[in-house]
């Protein structure tokens, strides 16, 4: 059986954002200028890609629209659509790929300009705006995607006694880590009060507990191990990835507190032959605080229900027993629709050693992990140093 660790790793990163949140630049632009940016970094170029994965434009071929602007032809092109899951699915994919033999570099790509476009006064029904959700969900007052996470974080503060301070919490160490990013679009410190006294967007969430809405770009350049050993830059090992869906509906979602991280996380561990207890710093999605906690749980960083007090302490932050959302995430850093590219972005230059004043001492592991939809779905990936293979 073909298995995908240590098969691929990621040579190359690149993201664009603005400190306004603001790039007003045609979307193919964008991708085009991101590509070629992460491509650069690795030390290659177009002439050597012969794999692309990439969801955004409103298309079902956008990867191969995308190929066609580039003037490439891969063999290998992904465009599935799970939100901030198919970052993680792309790299699971593509390493798969890879390891079979049906492509040997492929380039994950995503951009969106949704602020840019506001301006612009476009308008649109937007993803959530499905048959399904305007006949059974819209009628009855729910505002996606917020009021779905706010249902979340109502039940697990219920169910286990979680309260408002302790996810405040997450939001105050994301912006720590902010501060330490010059290109973060808030550097400003908060505190929990700060955060509690923000006022409710949907109850129990604060504004200081919701994403950005920013414009913004991302690729990765995955090549096979042998390929990548080959570059002078320091290639990141993909030691494991696996995705996992459960509903679509925030109303057919089976328990409000367990996401389908809890079968994503342990199956990418499995691969990875590696436990939460290994891993030296996290990137999980920051849509909202909550969505940080039941990440923290589902992937086994602590048992269910207790995510409350172990992030009550600042773990997460600076100094903290476990990194996370590093960049300053998408509470504080950029958020431009979907945010799960940026996850593998920042992982792969913690573990290179890139990052700076925000750089996590001596990180030889890491994880990025993607949520997609209302809680929907979820993609989980283990990177490590070539000395964790």
């Amino acid at each position: 059986m073909t298995t995908i660790r240590g098969a691929a790793a990621i040579v190359g990163v690149a993201e664009e954002v603005s400190p306004t949140g603001v790039i007003d630049v045609p979307l193919r632009e964008l991708e085009a200028r991101v590509v070629s940016a992460a491509l650069a970094d690795a030390g290659m170029s177009l002439r050597d890609v012969d794999g692309l994965c990439c969801c955004t434009g409103g298309t079902l071929m956008h990867a191969v629209e995308l190929a066609e602007y580039l003037g490439i032809a891969p063999r290998f092109t992904d465009s599935t659509q799970t939100g901030g899951a198919s970052y993680g699915l792309y790299v699971e994919h593509a390493a798969a790929a890879i390891a079979a033999g049906a492509a040997e570099t492929v380039v994950i790509v995503y951009a969106s300009t949704p602020r840019a476009a506001r301006r612009r006064g476009e308008k649109g029904l937007g993803v959530f705006a499905t048959p399904e959700r305007l006949e059974w969900e819209t009628p009855y007052g729910v505002m996606l995607p917020i009021s779905a996470y706010a249902l979340a974080a109502s039940r697990h503060m219920a169910e286990y006694g979680t309260t408002a301070a302790q996810l405040a919490q997450i939001a105050v160490d994301t912006r720590r880590w902010a501060a330490l990013n010059p290109r973060a679009h808030l550097r400003e410190a908060i505190t929990v009060d700060d955060v509690l006294s923000s006022g409710f967007i949907a109850e129990p969430l604060h504004k200081l507990e919701c994403c950005l809405v920013t414009d913004g770009a991302a690729a990765i350049v995955i090549t096979s191990t042998g390929r990548a050993r080959a570059l002078a830059t320091q290639p990141v090992m993909v030691l494991g990835a696996a995705s996992a869906a459960s509903h679509a509906m925030i109303s057919q979602m089976p328990d409000l507190t367990v996401t389908p991280g809890s079968v994503s996380g342990p199956a990418a561990f499995k691969t990875a032959q590696l436990s939460p207890r290994d891993i030296d710093v996290v990137q999980l999605y920051d849509s909202f605080t909550i969505t940080v906690l039941l990440a923290l749980e589902d992937l086994g960083f602590c048992p269910k229900g207790e995510g409350g007090p172990f992030v009550a302490e600042g773990v997460l932050g600076p100094g903290g027993a476990l990194p996370g959302q590093t960049s300053g995430g998408g509470l504080a850093y950029t958020h431009p629709g979907a945010f799960g590219a940026f996850l593998l972005v920042e992982a792969a230059r913690q573990l290179r050693g890139e990052c700076g004043d925000r750089q996590v001492d001596g990180a030889a592991t890491a994880v990025a992990h993607g949520t997609g939809g209302v809680l929907s779905a979820t993609s989980t990936v283990i990177l490590g140093t070539e000395a964790t293979l």
